[in-house]
This record gives structure tokens, sequence and C-alpha cells, in this order.
């Protein structure tokens, strides 16, 4: 009888434990902060800071306080038509920002803007 009793509530304790569990995959990237350091750097290096350089003659976009001081502009130009006046990075020296490399900008913004 106490067999039949354990067997009885295990198994409902295993369909009821079942039944709580959770289907639906969590990926590590939606819950990863977007940061300057780890993400939006790399990106400007790629595209941006070749030309917007501290020595350069062009507005610099070499550092965290620079790029969220100019951010409104960098977004607005990197969303240009390439052959509207004023897109970045300009079409003869680097190619254009991704869909994907801009949604890190807009995560970026979401997150607060974080340094590190």
């Amino acid at each position: 009888m106490k067999i039949r009793y354990l067997l009885l509530v295990s198994a409902f304790g295993l369909i009821t434990y079942q039944s709580c569990t959770s289907t639906k995959k969590v990926s590590s990237n939606a819950l990863a902060l977007v940061t300057y350091d780890k993400d939006i750097h790399p990106i400007m290096v790629a595209h941006c800071t070749p030309c917007h350089y501290p020595e350069g003659e062009k507005d610099q976009l070499d550092t965290y306080d620079r790029v969220l001081s100019r951010l409104d502009d960098i977004l607005d130009r990197t969303q240009r038509d390439s052959s509207e006046k004023g897109f970045m990075p300009h079409k003869l020296k680097k190619p254009a920002l991704s869909q994907e490399e801009l949604a890190v900008f807009f995560k970026w913004m979401e997150d607060g803007m974080l340094e590190k």
C-alpha cells in the first residue's frame, strides 16, 4: 500500500513539474546589455574612426564621449540613402553600416548608452 501511494505521489509530482517547466529558450543575446566598449567601439573602428580620428580635420569619433555627443548625427547620416548628401561612411572609403549594426546602436540607446 505504501509503495502504491509513493508511486502515485511521485507520478503526480512529475506531471506537475513537467507542466511548470518552460519550453521557451531564452537567448543569451536577448539578455546581454549593449555597451560602448564591447559593441559600439568595434563598429566605429570598422566604419568611422579611420577618417574621424584625433589628428584629422573631421569631427573626432574615437571616444565614448565624442560618439555620445554626436549620436543623433551619426544615426541620421548612417541611415540616409547612399546617394544622398551627407551619407556616412563615405561610399568610396568604407562600407555602409548593416541593418544589424544599426540595430546595435538602437539597442545601446534602449540599454542606457553604457560605456562599459
